[in-house]
């Protein structure tokens, strides 16, 4: 299981999502631009001493996580048919977030609609904390999976 964030801007997201993955035991790849350098003291305050522990690469871009992955990608977004609940997720997928101000590219949903999911929420909202949608989506998937690896 690997969780993907797409140019990510906010180091404090990025830091709490590296502890949250490295408590987790699945990896962390960050793809295409980041908004930060990942020295930054924010990130490294956020993920405390679990940056080290967890496994992070760099992909340069969608196409190349594409292109390099087994499983299937499943699209984080508000504008996604489908909750993240109802999906069926697999040891080797990735769940694929975008950018904290405008989350994923318009034409990556629209050439993958199957592959989009979405957390329920009210509608007169933008979207939540990327972080805390991190979180609620992949221990869906890691419950689904009966927490592999994970102290029950």
């Amino acid at each position: 299981m690997e969780i993907a964030l797409f140019e990510p801007e906010i180091p404090q997201n990025t830091g709490n999502i590296a502890r949250l993955v490295a408590a987790a035991g699945v990896d962390l790849n960050l793809v295409g631009a980041l908004g930060f350098h990942l020295s930054d003291k924010l990130v490294k305050r956020a993920g405390m001493d679990y940056i080290n522990l967890a496994s992070i690469k760099r992909t340069l871009s969608l196409e190349e996580l594409y292109v390099n992955k087994n499983g299937r990608i499943w699209l984080a977004t508000t504008k996604g048919a489908q909750r993240y609940s109802n999906v069926k997720f697999a040891d080797e997928d990735t769940i694929l977030f975008g950018p904290e101000s405008r989350g994923l590219p318009k034409d990556l949903l629209e050439t993958h609609p199957e592959d989009c999911i979405r957390i329920p929420m009210l509608p007169n909202l933008r979207s939540l904390n990327l972080a805390n949608s991190v979180a609620i989506v992949l221990y869906e998937a890691l419950r689904q999976l009966d927490f592999p690896n994970l102290i029950p």
